[in-house]
């Protein structure tokens, strides 16, 4: 298996993800934003028996990113497995939305997707190929009341998947992106506390609401969402690349 570095892995989908593909054999590198989130999900992988390092840094900063990638070739090899999965969310109307809310939410959920890209794609390129993985959502493919700018972020990570995927198949690089739904996660414990207000809904009523949209009426799990990273970043999908798909137990059907 190759190395792979998963952003955002400090905590919830991330997490799981860095767990599940050292579990399958990947050399992880471990990254947050905090510092120490990430050097215990490294620690609790490297007392698994798999390899893996911290390598923190911010993804809406395009020196840090690259630095940081260049840091994980550096400790553990070539990098076969990029998992652009670091992202924010937060709950307000379109009228109420200002400059610093957009410039926030695409700062981390576009930009630090288009520096993972970046970043990746050219150490990938002088090692044969490799999959860039990228964290899209249910609200990439429909946008959802109250989370309209979250929601425009993920329909950019789509483009990008897309784009990306045409681009950077001549170098051996597949691009695809992964559309969770209503996750048991620290963020989804805050949309359902900043978005009951607005629907007149006690605590744990609207996230009640969401699940009872979901086909198979349950909550998904992290490991829900890395057990189909962990097809994308293995060979079977060696043959997939451009596509975002839905792993969210049936509530927006493509």
């Amino acid at each position: 298996m190759s190395v792979a570095l998963v952003t955002g892995a400090g905590r919830g989908i991330g997490r799981a993800i860095a767990v599940r593909l050292a579990a399958d054999g990947h050399d992880v590198a471990v990254n947050d934003v905090d510092e120490g989130a990430a050097t215990t999900v490294a620690a609790e992988i490297a007392a698994a028996g798999h390899r893996s390092v911290a390598v923190p840094f911010d993804v809406s900063s395009r020196d840090q990113v690259f630095d940081g990638v260049a840091a994980v070739v550096d400790q553990l090899g070539g990098l076969g497995v990029m998992v652009n999965n670091a992202g924010i969310a937060q709950v307000k109307t379109l009228l109420e939305l200002t400059p610093a809310d957009l410039r926030t939410m695409f700062d981390v959920n576009v930009f630090g997707t288009v520096y993972g890209m970046q970043a990746a794609a050219e150490q990938m390129k002088e090692h044969g190929g490799g999959k860039i993985i990228n964290a899209a959502s249910i609200a990439g493919h429909s946008g959802f009341d109250f989370l309209g700018h979250y929601s425009a972020s993920k329909f950019a990570v789509r483009a990008l998947t897309q784009a990306g995927a045409k681009e950077l198949a001549p170098h051996k690089i597949t691009v695809n992106a992964y559309c969770p739904g209503i996750v048991g996660t620290d963020m989804w414990d805050l949309i359902d506390e900043k978005m009951g207000p607005y629907l007149g809904n006690a605590r744990g009523e609207t996230l009640e609401q969401y699940t009872q949209l979901i086909a198979l009426k349950r909550v998904q799990t992290p490991d829900d969402v890395a057990g189909f990273v962990s097809y994308l970043a293995g060979p079977d999908s060696d043959y997939m690349t451009g596509q975002s798909v839905m792993i969210d137990g049936g509530i927006v059907m493509v």
